[in-house]
C-alpha cells in the first residue's frame, strides 16, 4: 500500500502519536499548515513531517526516569 500524501486529522494524530487538540492548536497558531477539502480538514504528509521536525529537541537533562 502506498503512503497517502494527505491525511485527515485523525490519521495525522495516529501517524504522529499526537492528540487532536494539539494538532488543531498547531493549525490555529499557524505552526502546522492544513487545507480544506469540502468540510474535511487535511494535512499534507510533508507539512506534518516539517512540523514534527521543527518541534524542540529533548535535552538529556529533561528526561525523567523512574
Amino acid at each position: 500500500m502506498q503512503t497517502p500524501m494527505a491525511l485527515k486529522i485523525s490519521e495525522a494524530c495516529s501517524a504522529s502519536r499526537i492528540g487532536r487538540t494539539r494538532i488543531y492548536d498547531a493549525i490555529k497558531r499557524g505552526e502546522l499548515r492544513a487545507k480544506k477539502h469540502g468540510k474535511s480538514t487535511i494535512v499534507l504528509r510533508d507539512d506534518l513531517l516539517e512540523w514534527l521536525n521543527a518541534l524542540p529537541a529533548v535535552s538529556p537533562k529533561t528526561i525523567h526516569t523512574k
